[in-house]
């Protein structure tokens, strides 16, 4: 059994991380709300974003774009996001894992045929422990997010797929549902299913208004084909925009419950460890008042 002293110094460490663990749940907390306010701020443009294609993609059009084309996968490029600090639960770990599964289903391509895009220090220190060079680095981004840095990377993706360096093109992330709930997502970015993004774009629009009507009475020039083909690249953009946002937020959720737990942990110990110390004093003294008693009878 542990000494007084021993219990007593392992109380004031516990406590001192329960204080640590406490202050970093407060700064993830607020980094989180910053990171909501930037998603909900960004709702509106996507909106209207979505309308507009609910609207131009009702009917069979035959679109001509170079990010449609389907194609043998020779060379596929694969962007993951993950954070750049650690405690933040299973976050990075499940974003590895989902990599790992990713690799295996195009083990029959050699290695310079797979393409990493690591957003973050912790998949990028990853990818070159598994061997693969990273293409570039993004760890200021995966931080704070900005457009501008999310255009470049989007706009390096959709030239390298345009040229048929890449025959496709997938995203990793964690999409943000709410403080508890993170979804580790991997999606198609290249080349587009203008149907099944068709499709998803009226499920959404369904689910938050049943009762709103669009208006289809558009005039469109020179043709709606050719703004939609001018439209997609806007659109993809768009979506690693908000992958990075939809990244970024579910860290700092993460980081929030792993934080709020480990206080709890600590709450938790440390009232084990006060009612150990109170007996080892109760029985410390029942110890010496015994010796007490024993010797004034002798």
């Amino acid at each position: 059994m542990a000494s007084l002293k021993e219990v007593k110094n392992r109380i004031s460490s516990v406590k001192s991380t329960r204080q640590i663990t406490s202050a970093m749940k407060m700064v993830a907390s607020a980094k989180l709300h910053k990171a909501q306010d930037r998603v909900l701020g960004m709702y509106p443009y996507q909106q209207k974003l979505n309308e507009i294609l609910i609207n131009f993609m009702g009917n069979d059009l035959s679109i001509q774009s170079p990010y449609t084309e389907v194609r043998p996968v020779t060379k596929v490029a694969i962007v993951v996001f993950s954070s750049n600090s650690s405690l933040c639960g299973a976050f990075n770990l499940n974003v590895v894992k989902m990599l790992e599964r990713t690799l295996e289903e195009y083990k029959s391509l050699k290695k310079e045929d797979v393409l990493i895009y690591p957003v973050g220090k912790k998949i990028e220190e990853t990818v070159k422990k598994m061997g693969y060079e990273p293409q570039g680095s993004y760890q200021a981004m995966a931080d704070k997010p900005s457009y501008a840095e999310a255009y470049q990377l989007a706009d390096r993706l959709m030239s390298d797929f345009a040229d048929k360096r890449v025959d496709r093109v997938e995203v990793i992330y964690h999409h943000f549902k709410s403080v508890g709930t993170q979804v580790l997502t991997k999606d198609e970015f290249l080349p587009i299913d203008l149907k099944k993004m068709a499709e998803e774009v009226r499920q959404s629009m369904a689910e938050k208004d049943k009762n709103t009507v669009y208006n289809q009475d558009y005039i469109v020039e020179p043709s709606t084909e050719e703004l939609i083909a001018a439209l997609l690249p806007k659109v993809l953009c768009q979506k690693i925009f908000t992958v990075l946002q939809d990244s970024n937020a579910s860290e700092h959720a993460a980081r929030t419950i792993a934080m709020q737990t480990a206080t709890d942990n600590a709450n938790e110990l440390i009232q084990d460890l006060t009612k150990q110390y109170n007996k080892g004093r109760q029985q410390a003294i029942t110890n010496e008042l015994l010796d007490i008693i024993g010797g004034s009878m002798k």
